[in-house]
């Protein structure tokens, strides 16, 4: 229900005059969640008065807070401000922020730094752990920081990089998280809030040992985030909190006393607060003024029915005034411009309209930076010897020169030490999940053998994508109109704006659809991304064309989903839409296959069902999913769309390099940004107990939402089954698992979308393309048994619409899982964003997508050389029999006695150093390496020697790479050249100290560069 604004427009307008003498320190109106708050804090600015916003926060008192870091960090912020704010201010919050002490403003103040003052780096360390920071190697997320030598990061309300001289502040400066670098502009002074609370060594300690007295809760492994995960909940036995309800005058809004009964039944909050807020006053409803909603196309005939009242029109820029047909020089209106709030409110004698839209909770995360990260322990791949584990770096002497490599264990105890800067030649093993890869033995060349092998039947099927892609080249399509006026209107009848990427990718297909060639175009795009509202462009563009369009897809429940949508949008335009599945009976299939024959109808969604079907001028095909469709059913696609326009969708992301190599054959757009509404799941770690369930699954149902519940043992099911309904005896529940017939288990989920059920008991089959986006709770029974991106996956099911989800990852018994369990729960837990846990279950996930392309029959060989190999391979295929050899880089082996890697000195995480290490060997010229460069000394400081002589040897590499070289040797000042023929030439340095060495390749290699350069412009 929508907060009256006319109330508290009434009410508000009522104190105006006194509002300084009734409420000096500010006034507090209470909603029931953040979105009345949001609407009803408009009506106050519009009046003028401060206001200040706080978000909802719903944790139960005692409850692990990491999970809740975001909406804490926002209290704290919104009530630094409140705080400071000396003139009138109302403070809006949700019922449930306020139902515990919120800290007070000591605990809140902030510590100054000012360039050119001098700053003891012992007690600053000091005092930023008692603020609360959390020390990293890499600072990614607000409330970390990092110390390396005289360089601080620290991220507050931004992230800042403070660089010292000596003890003196030298610079102040903010930089990107992204790309770790500075900008340009330097700051004379910076105030640090506390990340938590402006604590002392003493309330620290008081606090700590309060925690550890009442909290029992296992997932206190380490004792320093005890304070992040409990600390809040005590602030009180410090007197560093106060609770609002007592200090402050506040007000409610109407329904907020209904929640509060709804609350009390629950027992969890403080019943005094509830009771207060019971006894509490009201907004009284206003009799002279009302809320109004108006159309934007009918916005005319409204102002000219109210031209006698005073007028007053609120919008954030110009042109909106203008797109709404008023001029700005019209004395009947006062316009107030640059103001972005939405009040609309009529009165008997004024009317107050805004042609903004209502202010929406912004919720934007960008995930952590994504590391390769390879773990010690983990089975990588080399290109050469095969499967083996990751040991991580290790220095060694070598030709008296020492060296950072990888170590690489083999079978049977064998080391393989590889050189660090050929890194590039290892890639992490990802086949399909589960199951444990065979290491390789070294020496026995059998790995080389069945890379031969796989490589003869990559040929075979990238010779067929090829020859597919010219049969089509040759084809002249359908030209399509994609110019018309209506497409516009129809994008604006979505009722959102479109993502830069999605606007991309319809440019992209409009391009292809015109062009007069025959479209062949893959478009990926996580579920909820807006996919089907790209292909819906497509099939417009179509109609408008005159020709008919179809979508397919593998189940009947996409089809059932993509009906819906789409008539939906299509209906307001004419365009006439039928399904075909096997839930329509037998007389409506005839009439829809002789309508489509005849043209009667203009587009169509169905499954398999489509295709033998006859149609009257068919140019477009979409198809849903495609990698799910059997080997014949794609042989069937296949001779469907020969001449046909061809658009494929698909929800697993593709990897870019593949891309490349498949772009010269079809064309690829990608959606990679979520929708604005979109909102992070919440995770939490429970016990496993009944009253949570309980709890959970209430509350899922009181807002109208379902609940997935993952049990992964089929034969426990129906006992599962039975303790959820003596749980909760009313709960309409259906199972679902791998050994339900197909078509039973398609009626299923297709009854639980159209919400028959309240909960799905299942497997973890819970499909990837499926879109149930009114399911937003999913509980997890077991977690400890699963792998990261399979519970990251699970995750990703919910809260795929404006709603936000949660996801409860049960453990039976907390003292028994195992320490590494407890890592990646705690992992999940904190990391509720699509952040690096999501980019490494993105990264398999694009390397399956990858593997997908190309079919299902290569498994086994994927199982034995991984899948990174194995699309290596395959682009490698493309890129030789498209004839363009210029893709294929030569291995180069470079053997200097010159001692080079990175400093550990200098960068002191390891996980750091390998990825600098990953990044130089993909370095692909010159340049790279140079960014990489400063990049390091921005961020760690002066390049030692050691570390400039590693960056020599990786130019070294690339540019005896593009000239040609197979192998640069030196023994002593004797330097030996090996050229891709076989060709030696030797040169002599001045002497065999290393920077003579580097010198002499250096010269030679510009002078081969030059005469190459020569040759060129001779050939041009």
């Amino acid at each position: 229900m929508a907060v009256s604004q006319s109330s508290v427009y009434a009410y508000l307008k009522g104190f105006k005059k006194e509002f300084d003498s009734h409420f000096k320190n500010g006034l507090i109106i209470i909603s029931e969640e953040r979105q009345s708050a949001l609407n009803a804090s408009d009506v106050a600015r519009f009046l003028g008065i401060n206001t200040f916003v706080l978000p909802d926060f719903r944790a139960k008192f005692g409850e692990d807070l990491r999970s809740f870091q975001e909406e804490l960090s926002e209290i704290f912020v919104v009530l630094r401000e409140f705080y400071s704010c000396k003139s009138p201010k109302i403070l809006f919050s949700p019922l449930s922020t306020l139902l515990y002490p919120l800290p007070n403003a000591e605990s809140l103040q902030s510590i100054e730094l000012k360039v050119g003052s001098t700053l003891s780096l012992k007690d600053f360390k000091e005092t930023l752990f008692y603020l609360g920071y959390e020390f990293v190697d890499l600072v990614e997320l607000s409330g970390e920081v990092s110390i390396r030598g005289e360089i601080i990061d620290v991220f507050s309300s931004q992230p800042y990089r403070i660089i010292l001289f000596g003890d003196e502040i030298e610079s102040i400066r903010t930089f990107d998280v992204q790309s770790q670098l500075c900008s340009k502009e330097e700051l004379e002074t910076l105030a640090i809030p506390p990340a938590f609370f402006n604590l002392n060594a003493e309330s620290h300690t008081i606090l700590q040992n309060i925690i550890l007295e009442q909290q029992t809760s296992f997932l206190d492994i380490e004792k320093s985030s005890s304070l992040a995960s409990f600390g809040f909940w005590y602030l009180d036995k410090i007197n560093a909190a106060q609770d609002f309800l007592q200090t402050y005058p506040f007000i409610v809004l109407p329904n907020v006393k209904e929640f509060a009964k709804e609350i009390l039944e629950f027992q969890e909050y403080n019943e005094q607060s509830v009771q207060r807020i019971l006894k509490s006053k009201e907004i009284p409803k206003s009799e002279e003024y009302q809320d109004f909603d108006y159309h934007f196309n009918t916005l005319k005939n409204f102002l000219e029915f109210h031209k006698n009242k005073q007028i007053t029109i609120i919008a954030k820029t110009e042109s909106q005034v203008r797109q709404a047909g008023i001029t700005l020089a019209d004395t009947h209106f006062k316009i107030l411009l640059n103001l972005d709030i939405s009040v609309n409110i009529l009165g008997k004698d004024e009317l107050i309209l805004s042609l903004n839209s209502p202010q929406k909770q912004k919720k934007h995360l960008k995930a952590k930076i994504f590391l390769d990260e390879l773990n010690i322990g983990d089975y990588v791949v080399h290109c050469d010897y095969g499967v083996a584990i990751f040991n991580g770096i290790v220095q060694a002497n070598i030709f008296g020169a020492t060296r950072d490599f990888i170590e690489l264990r083999y079978l049977g105890e064998d080391k393989l030490l590889l050189p660090i800067e050929n890194l590039e030649r290892i890639d992490r093993y990802v086949a399909d999940s589960g199951g444990i890869p065979l290491l390789d033995r070294l020496g026995k060349g059998s790995f080389a053998k069945l890379k031969e092998k796989v490589r003869e039947k990559l040929f075979i099927i990238a010779n067929a994508i090829i020859a597919l892609a010219a049969k089509r080249e040759l084809l002249d399509g359908v030209v399509f109109d994609t110019a018309k006026e209506e497409i516009l209107i129809f994008q604006n009848q979505s009722g959102f704006h479109y993502t830069e990427d999605q606007t991309q990718a319809i440019t992209e297909i409009f391009k292809d659809l015109s062009s007069g060639r025959v479209m062949d175009r893959l478009l990926s795009g996580d579920v909820g991304f807006g996919k089907t509202e790209v292909a819906m462009n497509a099939m417009f563009a179509a109609f408008l064309s005159g020709y008919q369009s179809a979508i397919i897809a593998p189940t009947t429940l996409l089809t059932y989903q993509h009906f819906n949508t789409l008539q939906e949008r299509f209906a307001p335009f004419g365009l006439k839409l039928a399904r075909l599945d096997r839930y329509v009976s037998a007389k409506d299939k005839k009439n829809i296959l002789a309508s489509l024959k005849k043209g009667d109808l203009n587009a169509v969604v169905g499954t398999h069902a489509l295709f033998n079907v006859e149609f009257k001028n068919l140019a477009l095909i979409i198809i849903d999913e495609e990698h799910k469709f059997g080997v014949k059913q794609k042989e069937k696609i296949k001779e469907l769309s020969q001449n046909i326009h061809l658009l494929s969708m698909s929800a697993t992301p593709i990897p870019r390099t593949l891309n490349m190599a498949l772009s010269r054959i079809k064309g690829l757009s990608e959606l990679k940004t979520p929708p604005s509404e979109r909102q992070a799941t919440r995770t939490f770690v429970k016990a496993y107990d009944e009253v949570l369930l309980k709890e959970v699954i209430l509350r899922e149902i009181r807002r109208g939402g379902q609940i997935f519940y993952i049990h992964n043992n089929i034969a426990t099911m129906a006992q599962k089954k039975e303790e959820l309904l003596s749980i909760l005896p009313q709960l309409n529940l259906a199972i679902l698992h791998s050994q339900i017939p197909s078509s039973q288990a398609e009626d299923i989920v297709l009854d639980f979308a159209k919400g028959a059920y309240h909960l799905l008991l299942c497997t973890s089959i819970v499909e990837s393309g499926i879109h149930l986006p009114n399911a937003n709770t999913i509980l997890v029974d077991g977690a400890d048994c699963f792998g990261i991106a399979d519970l990251h996956q699970l995750r990703g099911r919910v809260g795929r619409s404006n709603k936000e989800g949660f996801c409860y990852l049960l453990v039976e018994d907390f003292e028994s899982i195992t320490a590494d369990a407890k890592k990646r729960l705690l992992a999940l837990e904190k990391n509720s964003f699509l952040g690096s846990g999501g980019a490494l279950a993105y990264h398999d996930l694009e390397i399956r997508g990858g593997g997908n392309l190309v079919g299902e029959a290569q498994s086994g060989h994927i199982k034995n050389i991984g899948y990174s190999l194995y699309l290596r391979l395959l682009e490698e295929a493309i890129f030789t029999l498209s004839g363009d050899v210029q893709q294929k880089q030569n291995p180069i082996d470079v053997k200097l006695s010159v001692t080079a890697f990175l400093n550990p000195e200098l960068i002191e995480s390891e996980r750091l150093r390998l990825e600098i290490y990953r990044r130089l060997s993909k370095s692909e010229d010159e340049n790279a390496v140079f960014l990489i460069e400063g990049e390091i000394e921005e961020r760690f400081g002066r390049l030692d020697v050691y570390t400039r002589q590693f960056l020599d040897l990786i130019r070294i590499k690339i540019i005896a790479r593009n000239c040609g070289i197979s192998s640069i040797l030196n023994y002593q000042q004797n330097i030996s050249f090996v050229d891709l023929k076989g060709e030696k030439l030797m040169i002599k340095a001045a002497s065999k100290d290393e920077d003579d060495l580097l010198t002499a390749v250096f010269t030679h290699l510009e002078s081969l560069k030059s005469k190459q350069l020569q040759n060129k412009s001779k050939e041009s």
